[in-house]
């Protein structure tokens, strides 16, 4: 069973109104969770922010769009009913409620289409244009899409530079991360010939209480187990304890379990681990545009 968009989710919600008692959100996503017979694993999963879980979000919106028709109501803070359209509703024993059958509604009319003027012409939004997704969901995949065409961007602009920008990009990601105050006197480049496989040094924080030590590859092949060898190699010969070996491209497995069990601590950076790390940090993007989203604040309407 894979967990069913949200309009699949509306006709089982009314359904579990049906006897008039007063639920809440809670009780509404247990019950269905029954129903749609979902695993602990599809219960757990989560939107790409992390901040909700895909099925607590896809019945949220099908009860506000049946509230917004009219067939549920709230009847105080965090609380529905099933109101008379809705058992009227359910008297017909319809085969399925989804956006075209509650068109029928004025309410959901005006909800899902919100004029603007601008200037001369009239533009309309739709909510949830995509029957497949919630409006949240559509927002926050389209924000995924567009950093993983973002991260390939910046990945084909670094193997474009030389390979002292990238050393000197790569100081500054760990001092935008928070490593060693400020850019003058964090990080140090060495990157020079006979540098033993070490690209630069930074301090681990603002006092310098512990160095890292940086190794930085501009590949478009996967770095072997040999290669992390040469720079654990390299740490040893500077009596180093940790080090950070980044590369455009991405690491073989043996590379990978070579440093699992290293008494040294050495963390692997690979090409989509960096192109986060600098969106996340704002080294070498800037903000194009920026969307808040806003819910409505219950503790503000509350009455004393």
């Amino acid at each position: 069973m894979t967990i069913p968009v949200f309009q699949a989710v509306m006709l089982p919600l009314l359904r579990f109104t049906v006897d008039g008692a007063e639920h809440n959100k809670r009780e509404a996503v247990n019950a269905l969770a029954v129903e749609f017979k979902l695993n602990p694993s599809e219960l757990s999963e989560r939107l790409p922010s992390g901040q909700q879980t895909i099925f607590d979000n896809r019945v949220a919106w099908a009860c506000t769009f049946l509230k917004k028709s009219g067939l549920l109501e709230s009847t105080r803070r965090g609380v529905f009913s099933i109101t008379e359209i809705g058992k009227q509703v359910l008297s017909r024993n319809p085969e399925k409620i989804d956006n075209k059958f509650l068109e029928q509604f004025p309410g959901f009319v005006e909800f899902r289409q919100i004029s603007r003027k601008n200037k001369e012409e009239e533009k309309e939004i739709l909510i949830a244009p995509d029957r497949e997704q919630t409006p949240e969901e559509a927002l926050e995949f389209a924000h995924q899409s567009i950093r993983q065409s973002l991260a390939q961007d910046l990945l084909s602009r670094i193997l474009e530079c030389s390979p002292r920008f990238f050393e000197d990009l790569v100081i500054e990601l760990l001092v935008a991360m928070g490593y060693g105050g400020s850019r003058r006197d964090a990080g140090e480049r060495v990157g020079q010939s006979g540098d033993g496989g070490i690209d630069g040094i930074i301090k681990e924080d603002r006092l310098g209480l512990d160095t890292i030590y940086i190794q930085a590859k501009r590949w478009q092949g996967s770095v072997g187990a040999p290669e992390i060898q040469k720079f654990v190699g390299a740490l040893q010969g500077q009596r180093a304890h940790k080090g950070v070996f980044i590369t455009t491209s991405s690491f073989t497995p043996k590379a990978i379990e070579y440093v699992s069990n290293l008494p040294t601590k050495v963390v692997l950076i690979d090409g989509q681990q960096l192109a986060n790390l600098m969106m996340d940090f704002d080294v070498g993007v800037s903000v194009a545009a920026s969307y808040a989203v806003k819910r409505v604040d219950s503790d503000y309407f509350e009455e004393e």
